[in-house]
């Protein structure tokens, strides 16, 4: 295979991850301009291993990091969800950002990751735990748990509040999911079990909120395979039980990062009533 046909399929997600990282298209796309001219180059010195996304992540990284270009701003307007995810970006320190992006927007394993990066696992787990914590920082919101076991929605509830999130709710039914929505205040996030004990079905009670409004959702359940068929309506967000805890804090900070329905929890006043 020549080296054209193995980083063609890459390019269109390395155009992704150049806006993402400079915040910027057209700065992005002459970076991606950068590294491909580097390639024709020096096609001797581009080595496709057994991975050429890597390998071509990486040169762009390297490219992108001693190589200035003209990183104006856009002329095209971007949309109100996309200004307040670069600004979450570029809030975050440089390397946790980018091994971030590298995970959760590109789909990178930590080995991928930290082929990219020229460094180890454990400092791919670093970064992200540095970048976790620092959204953590950013973006806190109200979560509603539906789970009926209840050790289960007792970790589910320690590892939201230790991320610095609010516990509005635990609904162990259909119905108390529902009567939560009506007594509490709209969350920000759902941490759902889809089989409850009851015989009712988290999923549903899900469905019937989402018609009210929208919200992220994190599926957690024992029989995954039940529902990643590929046939509608099938969970975007979904974890097997028993769930690892830094995999669940590493979902739920990308996923309110990401997700444009995700919001700030609103500051609770501190002014003293008249």
């Amino acid at each position: 295979m020549s080296i054209s046909q193995a980083i063609a399929p890459h390019l269109p997600h390395l155009r992704r991850f150049a806006r993402a990282l400079t915040g910027s298209q057209r700065s992005g796309d002459a970076y991606v301009v950068e590294t491909l001219e580097a390639i024709v180059a020096d096609p001797d010195g581009f080595g496709i291993g057994d991975d050429a996304k890597t390998s071509l992540y990486r040169l762009f990284l390297k490219l992108w990091g001693v190589v200035s270009v003209n990183n104006a701003p856009d002329a095209g307007v971007a949309m109100p969800d996309e200004i307040g995810t670069s600004r979450r970006l570029e809030a975050i320190s440089l390397r946790p950002r980018i091994a971030l992006l590298l995970t959760a927007l590109e789909g990178f394993s930590v080995a991928q990751a930290a082929a990219t990066l020229t460094c180890s696992q454990a400092d791919v787990k670093s970064l992200l735990d540095q970048a976790n914590a620092e959204i953590a920082a950013q973006i806190s919101t109200d979560v509603l748990i539906i789970e009926d076991e209840p050790l289960i929605a007792l970790d589910l509830q320690n590892l939201v509040e230790e991320l610095g999130h609010r516990v509005i709710d635990v609904a162990r039914t259909h119905r108390e999911a529902l009567a939560a929505i009506q007594t509490q205040s709209q969350p920000g996030l759902i941490l759902a079990d889809i089989q409850l004990a009851d015989g009712s079905s988290g999923l549903e009670a899900v469905n019937e909120i989402l018609e009210s409004f929208e919200v992220p959702v994190i599926f957690i359940t024992a029989y995954p395979e039940r529902f990643l068929t590929g046939a509608p309506p099938e969970p975007a967000f979904l974890i097997a039980k028993p769930f690892s805890v830094d995999t669940l804090r590493a979902v739920i900070s990308q996923v309110l990062f990401f997700d444009r329905k995700s919001r700030r929890r609103p500051e609770r006043s501190t002014a003293i009533p008249a």
